[in-house]
């Protein structure tokens, strides 16, 4: 995997089932961002040439794994999600040094690359077609999954672990062979995650991960030929260069990518139970969630009463180190992530939008060597402010006064994302109007827009994704393809739809 010093492991990549260097020699540190000072690990700085040779060994591979029935791939992934569960603990560890989500939601996301898992190793066997009837006699017509090829595998810093297995197991599981290239960010998690996949038996070659930034390694993914499909989670804007990227070639391109999720809080709401939705759907992981609810839609009935509570909760939230146990929220990602969350700050106050609480940095010595931020709250935002439109990615929640239901589901639908909303409210009525007007690919009612579980299909609409989902068995036609087979078995020509069959 690597090697260590007394205070630093370098790590390696890991090609063709052996962990080597990257052939340009250079590394890069990932940090802590609750104390930029502790290196968590050392990692390979890798080039196009490291990447090419992850992907020919993944191409090489993939003759040998996509014969090897489904059931059997399968067995093997069981093992890993055996693994992962007997680690989960340390495993939870590494992501919150790395990453600074609380110890509570990195357990979480251990659990679910657990629960994904598994539910995918299932899948081994249920790799279902159709068998139908010919319309010719003597003919038998049928369909079945094929596997594709080499499959590229582009994840985020925000589910070190989560993210990477609901598409690598899938893959796996549907035969394809992957080039896995994490986040510079957090490159322990996938490290920790690839080297389960090894031990549980995994054949060498099938999977490779290679890390480093986007430009050197996830362009040189995207325009090689060999490469059959690209799965890809971050930002909009990034996901628009992939898909232009793999065009030309004509590689199948799963995009999932922002959110600006709502939560709509009726007259009738259980407010103490939308209090502590938005609270979580808000501030969960620091906000840095695609599904995080940045918006709270409210019913002039009840914007007071919901602000005010909101407001005194969130400014009872302790922000700190994620180990710590009496945290509640961890540090951004990132100075880069921080500096984006305060110019959406200024921005905010600019538009005109009410600071309720937050909006700095927290003082004292305990936070001077992380980025932390307050968790902040802006009330009396418009629908159109830039604070409401754009993903932030952060501590911050808009407060939106509506009038009525009709007026929370157009604001729910006026931006460009459409991945998970929510409504609280006792009326069923109001409940399936809007789980039928809102345009998303998720949709919560009396919870917060966070929380899928593994084996419903996930993903969102417009500027979110391009289509495909991920998870549940959704997640199998993402990495393989229908193939129609017609036997015939009459021993004589037949011309389907021209040779009449007599009855």
């Amino acid at each position: 995997m690597g090697t260590s010093s007394a205070t630093t492991t370098t790590y390696h990549n890991f090609i063709d089932g052996a962990w080597v260097p990257s052939v340009s020699g250079d590394l890069f540190e990932d940090r802590n961002p609750a104390n930029s000072d502790e290196v968590v690990g050392v990692f390979q700085k890798s080039t196009a040439a490291d990447v090419a040779d992850a992907i020919d060994a993944a191409r090489l591979a993939y003759e040998r794994w996509r014969l090897v029935p489904a059931p059997k791939r399968a067995e093997l992934l069981f093992r890993a999600a055996q693994l992962i569960a007997e680690r989960k603990e340390a495993l939870a560890r590494d992501m919150t040094r790395e990453m600074g989500k609380v110890l509570d939601e990195t357990r979480g996301d251990v659990q679910e690359a657990i629960d994904m898992t598994f539910f995918m190793a299932g899948e081994g066997r249920r790799q279902y077609g159709q068998t139908v009837p010919a319309e010719m006699r003597d003919k038998f017509a049928m369909s079945v999954r094929q596997p594709m090829g080499v499959a590229a595998i582009i994840t985020p810093w925000n589910f070190p672990m989560a993210i990477p297995s609901w598409k690598i197991i899938p893959a796996l599981v549907c035969g394809n062979t992957v080039v896995f290239k994490p986040a510079t960010l957090t490159p322990l998690s996938a490290l920790n995650f690839v080297k389960i996949l090894e031990e549980a038996g995994i054949p060498r070659g099938v999977v490779n991960l290679v890390t480093g930034g986007g430009g050197n390694v996830g362009n040189a993914m995207l325009v090689s030929d060999t490469i059959r499909i690209v799965s890809f989670t971050g930002s909009t804007e990034v996901g628009r260069t992939v898909s232009e990227a793999a065009a030309p070639s004509f590689k199948k391109v799963h995009l999932e990518m922002g959110g600006k999720n709502v939560v709509m809080v009726m007259d009738d709401a259980n407010l103490e139970l939308a209090v502590e939705g938005c609270l979580w759907g808000g501030f969960g992981t620091t906000g840095q969630r695609c599904t995080a609810a940045s918006r709270v839609v409210v019913h002039e009935k009840v914007y007071d009463a919901f602000l005010e509570q909101f407001v005194s909760r969130a400014r009872a939230l302790r922000v700190g180190d994620g180990l710590d146990p009496m945290t509640q929220v961890g540090p951004s990602v990132s100075q880069g992530q921080l500096d984006t969350v305060m110019k959406y700050v200024e921005i905010g106050k600019d538009e005109g939008a009410r600071l309720m609480c937050g909006g700095r940095r927290p003082s004292g010595s305990v936070y001077t060597k992380g980025y932390f931020f307050e968790p902040t709250i802006f009330a009396d935002v418009s629908p159109s402010m830039r604070i409401a439109q754009e993903e932030i990615f952060g501590p911050v929640v808009s407060v939106i006064p509506c009038r009525s239901f009709d007026e929370a589901v157009a604001i729910g639908n006026g931006v460009q994302y459409g991945l998970s909303a929510s409504i609280y409210t006792q009326d069923v009525n109001r409940a399936f109007a809007a789980m039928r007007d809102m345009y998303t690919g998720i949709f919560y009612i009396n919870a917060p827009t966070i929380g899928a579980e593994v084996h419903l299909p996930f993903g969102g609409t417009k500027a979110t994704g391009n289509g495909h989902r991920e998870a549940g068995t959704a997640a199998l036609d993402v990495f393989s393809e229908w193939k129609s087979v017609y036997v015939d078995f009459s021993g004589r020509l037949q011309r389907a739809q021209i040779d009449a069959q007599e009855i």
